[in-house]
């Protein structure tokens, strides 16, 4: 990387079309077992030619293009033509309501939609505005839209290769509205390019890796780990088709890296525990020769047999599931990163880690804990600010240039960072003192019996915990037995976990949610963290009776 212009994107992904035109960079599901291919010089072929199509249209330069898309190869090659051509990339969920949709496209003033892989076009169809020119992507949906196939038989590949500079934007993320309205957070070509490249080299990743897309690339981490590393790794990209085909698409892919977040590694061990109790399992586990079998057995099982780096982000993930794929002889590197700093800011690695840490501050990267115990980070992956909102970046940064991060941490003797919290979750009890939810959520979500947990109290007396039952034990929690025997294990929890807190944050009672938490019900942001004021406001109604009832475990 040069001290006077660091490689952009665009520069990387021609060094490959370049050098390897002819190998393989993103292999595409179609259905029915059948995978398309695609070279780097084939995906570059149709990254020109729409390119040179989109310089046609009466757009002016820098103009703003949306795109609504599951992942896939040509949510990729989509943006390439956009960059090519002059204009900025704008991702939306594809799990959004029409509400949503319609809200963002609004507020990012986008001149023409691309229309992708969807599982629900028709509850997203009225939130596109009739006047808003578009295109459909190969495996989109049946739309109105003149078709991808269509255009680019029609255009020949621009035949310069044009480089953005630094400064220019380049992409805007939009936040998962876990607080609140999304935000269009802003990136140029070299707050997404420096970063990568760091990342990249500190864990060696190189163009002989394997990856498998599947977390949103609407999201800032799996546009930055996953899109923006290939393009400067070479790596090659498998796309998973759907949930139901996921373990064959991670068999096809052989990942030597995996990236998931919390919920899904914790769905991964319930599957195994599925197939062989948990008490069993860890027995077995311990014996020398039938241990090194099992774990062989398991990760072949789950298509992570090849992984040599597995990463998890976007939400705490509990110790003890970070112990216990480490007793599978897989190691899970928790990292740190959000959508205003493109995911770079603290990483563990595997020479510094520790299980409840995220890791060390990136290269370059600067930090300080406040008085208030609030994060602040100086990363070269700081945005350019919040689109249209000026007051908002302001009041985002320090006068000296820190982002104030709104979460609450501190640091190892030898320099690990612990998310401890967000200092807006704080909330009072009736007895006058502050409570932090995400600790205890963490001590709750290490049980496997639980996918998520939201811990509240404000104005009670006590905290309290409302738990979501893992999806793998619902359809059994008809039968009185399992009920109670459930009954049992979540007051021990409840008893365990309250050793392990101070007096004041003790819970009174574990309350299971009768409804699914999910992304549709709007409990759950896209990238699957619970919406806190969503919940809290859900349950407020049963809070009286349930507090009143005496009962430890209460049942919806």
């Amino acid at each position: 990387m040069s001290d006077s212009k660091p490689k952009l994107l665009l520069d990387a992904v021609y060094e490959w079309e370049r050098s390897t035109p002819d190998r393989i960079y993103m292999t595409q599901p179609l259905g029915n077992g059948q995978v398309v291919d695609y070279t780097w010089a084939g995906a570059m072929n149709e990254a020109r030619r729409m390119a040179a199509y989109l310089r046609g249209l009466d757009l002016a330069p820098g103009s703003h293009i949306a795109m609504i898309s599951k992942n896939c190869a040509h949510f990729i090659i989509a943006d390439l033509a956009i960059w090519m051509a002059g204009h900025v990339s704008i991702a939306l969920y594809p799990t959004l309501n029409a509400d949503t949709v319609k809200q963002i496209l609004d507020h990012s003033d986008s001149q023409l939609v691309i229309i992708g892989k969807l599982d629900d076009w028709d509850s997203l169809r009225e939130g596109v505005p009739d006047d808003l020119p578009g295109i459909a992507l190969p495996l989109a949906p049946a739309t109105s839209y003149p078709t991808w196939e269509d255009i680019i038989a029609a255009h020949e590949p621009i035949s310069d290769s044009p480089s953005p500079a630094g400064d220019q934007l380049a992409l805007m993320c939009y936040t998962s509205g876990s607080t609140g309205t999304p935000k269009g957070v802003m990136h140029s070509f070299e707050s997404t390019a420096v970063p990568t490249q760091l990342v990249v080299n500190d864990l060696n990743i190189t163009s002989d890796d394997r990856i498998l897309s599947y977390l949103p690339l609407a999201h800032v981490f799996e546009r930055a780990t996953v899109e923006c590393g290939s393009f400067f790794a070479g790596n090659r990209i498998y796309f998973a088709e759907t949930l139901e085909t996921f373990v064959k698409d991670l068999h096809r892919a052989r990942p030597t890296l995996f990236i998931s977040v919390p919920r899904l590694w914790l769905k991964f061990q319930l599957g195994v525990f599925q197939k062989m109790p948990e008490r069993k399992l860890a027995r077995l586990l311990r014996l020398p020769l039938v241990g090194r079998l099992m774990r062989r057995k398991i990760l072949d099982g789950l298509g992570l047999a090849h992984v040599r780096l597995a990463g998890s982000g976007s939400a705490p993930i509990p110790e003890e599931l970070i112990l216990w794929y480490e007793s599978l002889g897989l190691q899970l590197l928790e990292g740190y990163g959000m959508s205003e700093d493109f995911a770079y800011s603290h990483m563990s690695t595997p020479d510094q880690r520790r299980a409840g840490y995220v890791g060390v501050p990136g290269k370059n990267v600067e930090t300080r804990i406040t008085e208030e115990g609030e994060i602040q980070i100086k990363s070269p992956g700081n945005m350019l600010g919040y689109y249209k909102a000026p007051d908002i970046t302001s009041e985002a940064y320090t006068d000296d240039g820190f982002f104030r991060t709104g979460d609450r941490g501190e640091y190892s003797a030898d320099g690990l960072l612990k998310i401890t919290g967000r200092l807006k979750e704080l909330f009072k009890t009736s007895k006058g003192k502050y409570v932090s939810p995400a600790p205890i959520e963490n001590l709750l979500n290490s049980d496997s019996s639980i996918e998520l947990s939201c811990v509240s109290g404000a104005g009670r007396p006590a905290c309290y915990g409302i738990v979501q039952i893992a999806e793998e034990l619902r359809s059994s929690l008809a039968s009185p037995e399992k009920r109670d025997a459930l009954s049992t294990r979540l007051e021990a929890l409840l008893d365990a976990v309250n050793r392990e807190v101070e007096e004041y944050e003790r819970m009174q009672f574990l309350a299971i949610a009768a409804e699914t938490w999910d992304t549709e019900n709007g409990f759950l942001t896209p990238t699957l963290k619970i919406k806190r004021n969503a919940v809290e406001a859900a349950y407020e109604p049963e809070l009286d009776a349930w507090y009143a009832s005496g009962d430890r475990v209460v049942w919806q």
